[in-house]
């Protein structure tokens, strides 16, 4: 745990669920963890559950998709870090209005980009003159094996029916910012990987999901720990590479 006590993380989205897993397993190992949320209220209430398990946690007041406290957000860190080692891009939504792509609503498929892709893109831009001043910076997408070409393709893969042109699309749209993104950053320092959690019980799918938030942190901590850049670019389950 020592080697990580001198890093500073970013989760987003990490007020509940996985994020806060994420944000707390990180704290275990020792890092100290932001917690961006976009209610105040909740984001310091989490903060403030994490510094109850006596994790070195604190807030920024954090919505992906408002450039103006992303601006800020970064600006804060600056201010209060210097700098930052681990970004978890974990923000996300889904939409009851999504669906096939014969009868989904624009609308619906707008927002969930808006906050899924545009989000995380702002969000790492944003951040990446932090990510530079750190020697072995991480970044780490959430994304999902719904957004995999070859999952979506494959009749035989158990996920072939769940057709949401909006969420799939916008994973889709990540995954591809992670491999743009780490061959753009190769030999930085900086190293880029897409996490899939598996099918996660939490408020995105009501609770339908089969694993824990728990469990469903473990890959990216596992990712945003990474001693080396040997998995760099790519979507990472539990069992190791997932094909795009």
């Amino acid at each position: 745990m020592d080697k990580y006590i001198n890093k500073i993380a970013l989760v987003t989205g990490a007020n509940k669920g996985i994020g806060l897993d994420i944000a707390r397993q990180l704290g275990t190992n020792g890092v100290t963890v932001i917690v961006g949320a976009r209610d105040t209220g909740r984001g310091q209430a989490a903060a403030d559950l994490l510094r109850g398990e006596n994790l070195n946690a604190h807030f920024v007041q954090l919505d992906v998709t408002d450039a103006a406290s992303i601006t800020l957000a970064a600006s804060t860190i600056q201010a209060q870090h210097g700098r930052l080692d681990i970004l978890v891009n974990n923000a996300g939504i889904n939409d009851s209005g999504d669906g096939a792509p014969s009868g989904a609503s624009i609308d619906a498929a707008r927002r969930l980009f808006e906050t899924n892709f545009f989000g995380a893109l702002a969000v790492t831009q944003a951040m990446l003159p932090l990510l530079r001043v750190a020697q072995h910076a991480r970044i780490v997408n959430m994304s999902s094996s719904l957004g995999s070409m070859a999952v979506n393709g494959d009749p035989a893969n158990r996920y072939y029916t769940a057709r949401l042109i909006g969420y799939n699309a916008s994973k889709a749209a990540l995954n591809m910012l992670t491999v743009q993104l780490a061959e753009e950053l190769r030999g930085t320092g900086i190293v880029v990987n897409a996490a899939c959690p598996g099918y996660v019980s939490t408020d995105l799918n009501g609770h339908t999901g089969y694993l824990s938030t728990d469990e469903a942190a473990k890959v990216p901590v596992r990712l945003a720990l990474l001693a080396d850049d040997h998995v760099n670019g790519k979507l990472v389950d539990a069992c190791g590479a997932v094909a795009w």
